[in-house]
């Protein structure tokens, strides 16, 4: 299905860009840089399309074309003049929809036009034709490139086969838009051969002069002459040649900084090279700017890291609140490291829901040990050059983000931060996460190759910080690589000291507000934290208290007061009635309902579940918006209970002459897992027995055929809910034990926990009474 994007617009005068190519071109329109400056906002994504009058200076929507090219902005260099070098790289074909109301620049609705591969036989047979020309074409015209018999060879795809020839062709731009108009893939092909067939003639004749010119005079000794003469000149003129600073720049930094030997040496070769050729030329560009990256990786260049653990822990402390876990491995760390002396670092992957710190607390690390920091946000991210850099036989080829983060912090052995790993997604060029298996390896990673600088870059002594939100899209390979630390969602409690000694002070110096004119009490932030946010992070609390602080101001300045206080009352006065209530338990008994403890994407909640009996034939009803295993876990309940009617004071034969249906309220709200098997047995065994359930107990574990608790996870989120709701007894599985200590110490004592390895300690504890069901 086509997409639908709001993107902004370039017209392009004289160029033409094909999707599957990269390119660079200047700007200089008022419009067209105000354009490009909105979308480095906005994940540098644009649309260029060709001006059909290109000797217009300020075009209008009739004056341009409705195909073009939806690009990604690689790389923008500013010139002298207000001119900007965009470097781009063209991802599909797009056509406009709608232009919007914008004056600032060319504002337009995209769609997206999708082009798949090969539908039919006869277009594969069209497709075998034009390789099969453009082959004999290329061959002809002298390209005996690696790069280029690659593409005519492993290319499948006939629209991107289609795209590289027509960038390829030496075509005029109206041909070149005329190609990219044509969507049709067997009209295009078709209009291609035509076009090779035509070139392949030019060549034939360009060759039978170039072979009679050669006997005359030799086109190279020709520009060496013309060269010399120019340099002559230049010195009698006392003028500076150009090349002569660029080599003299490039032969002192080779001198003066500590290359590898390996560098050096290539250094040195590849500065030879440029010395006997055309800078101006394409291939002394390539070399040229291969030089510059090539010094510009901080070789043998590393910073002195602090070892002092009081003054790291310091830090931690100060910027970050809770997190111990994170925060005890850092430590940890480098206490081996002072012990030991060794340089490599471990590869931490720090998994949590969104908003709780994790990517924060990666700058607040560095910081802590003094490494340059470096983020590299993988989200989205799905071709592999991006990881290992192009080859350089590609046109405007550049190094990977590892070299760019290695030339950003200056040095060898930065803190690089590797934000939403499970995001990487993979195309036809590559997955990333192939990539990424050698750089998040200890042993690899001392030789890690960059297709764009071909030499080995040592990274083993480089401190690698992964964050992600599940670990489920990783791939195994990869995430055996990487040491997990679970970084769980806050408390309540966590988020009311967050908000009050660290999202206070942000907001209020954002805003540039004294402390004396804003006071906020610490039951308006609890009120804040448990009425108008539900989440595992903090962000949803930052931008409440951000809206809270505004309103407060405006308030301020409407009744003309110098500061206001901001308490209970005034919260819901300014932020209107609560967003978010919790339900609290009706400290009651009763029969056939049971308070089971659940987890959500936004901490801990409870989870009434109803069982209730009929006169009927055995039919079991399930209703709530129940997922598939939290359906299997009743169904397995709904077993257990049959197979131990009698040990629990139920009838053998109610499957016979009952119908019961269990019941999860809030009904639009899907739930899922199989941590409610516990419960949903002791609501079965409530109705049909008769006993009721203790209105004080809480519980949670899932539930086998033969009655056996198995652990469940987010218990401390799953305790803090229960315990908000009133519960003062918890069950949980046996094997969950080992996370009690998880849960505060203040909440922990005001609760007694039962652990169970069985169902029937479940019961014991939770049901009351004797049988009083006579049916």
């Amino acid at each position: 299905m086509d997409k639908k994007n709001t993107l902004p617009l370039i017209p392009l005068r004289g160029v033409t860009i094909f999707p599957n190519m990269i390119l660079h071109f200047d700007v200089g329109r008022k419009k067209s840089i105000e354009a490009i400056e909105v979308a480095m906002l906005n994940n540098e994504d644009i649309f260029l399309v060709a001006q059909t009058d290109i000797e217009k200076d300020d075009p209008t929507k009739e004056d341009l074309t409705d195909i073009g090219t939806l690009c990604k902005i690689k790389q923008i260099i500013k010139l002298p003049g207000d001119i900007m070098r965009v470097l781009v790289e063209g991802n599909a074909r797009g056509k406009v929809k709608e232009y919007l109301d914008n004056e600032e620049y060319f504002e337009v609705i995209v769609e997206t036009i999708e082009e798949k591969g090969i539908e039919d036989i006869e277009t594969q047979g069209y497709f075998n034709s034009l390789r099969k020309s453009f082959k004999k074409f290329v061959k002809m015209a002298g390209d005996n490139s690696e790069e280029m018999d690659k593409n005519i060879t492993y290319e499948k795809n006939p629209y991107a086969f289609t795209d590289i020839v027509s960038s390829y062709l030496p075509l005029q731009e109206d041909t070149k838009q005329e190609l990219l108009k044509t969507l049709d893939i067997k009209k295009r092909i078709e209009l291609l051969l035509v076009t090779l067939e035509n070139e392949s003639k030019v060549i034939t004749v360009q060759n039978k002069i170039a072979n009679k010119m050669k006997k005359s005079i030799d086109d190279s000794q020709k520009q060496f002459y013309l060269r010399e003469q120019l340099k002559f000149i230049q010195e009698e003129l006392g003028e500076d040649d150009e090349e002569k600073v660029i080599i003299k720049d490039f032969e002192e930094k080779i001198n003066n900084n500590k290359l590898p030997d390996e560098v050096k040496t290539k250094a040195l070769k590849e500065l030879g090279r440029l010395k006997i050729m055309n800078m101006s030329s394409s291939e002394g560009n390539t070399v040229q700017s291969y030089l510059e990256w090539l010094l510009d990786v901080p070789w043998g260049k590393y910073t002195k890291e602090r070892l002092d653990l009081a003054k790291a822990e310091k830090v931690l402390n100060d910027e970050h609140y809770g997190l111990e876990d994170v925060k005890e491995r850092i430590i940890e760390y480098l206490a081996v490291k002072k012990m030991s002396g060794s340089m490599k670092g471990p590869i931490l992957c720090l998994v949590g829901p969104p908003g709780v710190g994790k990517t924060s607390i990666g700058k607040s690390i560095a910081k802590a040990i003094n490494r340059k920091y470096v983020r590299m946000s993988l989200g989205g991210l799905k071709d592999e050059s991006e990881i290992r850099g192009h080859r350089r036989t590609y046109v405007a080829a550049l190094p990977g983000r590892i070299v760019y983060g290695l030339k950003e912090a200056g040095s060898m052995n930065p803190l690089i931060l590797l934000d939403e790993i499970d995001k990487l997604s993979s195309e036809y060029k590559g997955n990333p996460a192939d990539a990424f298996l050698e750089v998040l390896d200890g042993e690899q990673n001392k030789t890690f190759r960059d297709n764009f600088i071909e030499l080995p870059i040592d990274l083993s002594k480089t401190l690698f910080i992964t964050t992600a939100n599940s670990l489920d899209t990783i791939p195994i390979a990869l995430l055996d690589r990487m040491e997990i630390i679970e970084v769980s969602g806050y408390t309540y409690e966590e988020k009311f000291h967050i908000a009050k000694s660290h999202l206070m002070t942000k907001i209020l110096k954002e805003y540039n507000i004294d402390k004396k004119t804003i006071k906020l009490q610490d039951d308006a932030i609890r009120e804040v934290v448990d009425g108008y946010t539900r989440e595992s992070g903090v962000r949803g609390l930052e931008r409440t208290l951000g809206k809270l602080i505004r309103k407060a101001v405006a308030n301020l300045a409407k009744e003309e007061k110098a500061s206001i206080t901001i308490n209970l009352k005034k919260v819901e006065e300014l932020l209107g009635a609560r967003t978010y209530t919790f339900d609290k338990i009706e400290n009651e008994d009763k029969l056939g309902v049971v308070t089971g403890m659940a987890w959500t994407a936004y901490g801990g909640d409870t989870l009434p579940i109803e069982a209730m009996v009929m006169k009927g034939a055995g039919k079991l009803e399930l209703t709530g918006q129940l997922g598939d295993v939290m359906q299997e876990s009743a169904r397995a309940a709904y077993s257990f209970v049959r197979a131990n009617a009698q040990k629990y004071g139920v009838k053998e034969d109610f499957y016979k002459n009952r119908d019961i249906h269990i019941h999860v309220p809030e009904g639009a709200v899907p739930k899922d897992g199989p941590s409610a098997g516990v419960t949903m047995v002791t609501a079965l065994v409530s109705a049909l027995s008769g006993r009721k359930v203790k209105g004080n107990v809480a519980m949670t574990g899932e539930v086998t055929l033969t009655g056996r608790v198995l652990p469940i996870g987010g218990l401390k989120e799953k305790t803090l809910a229960a315990f908000r709701a009133g519960v003062d007894t918890i069950i949980i599985p046996k094997e969950n034990a080992r996370d009690i200590e998880k849960i505060p110490t203040s909440i922990r004592s005001k609760l007694t926990i039962i652990e169970a390895a069985h169902v029937g300690t479940v019961l014991e504890n939770a049901l009351i009474g004797d049988d009083t069901n006579d049916n």
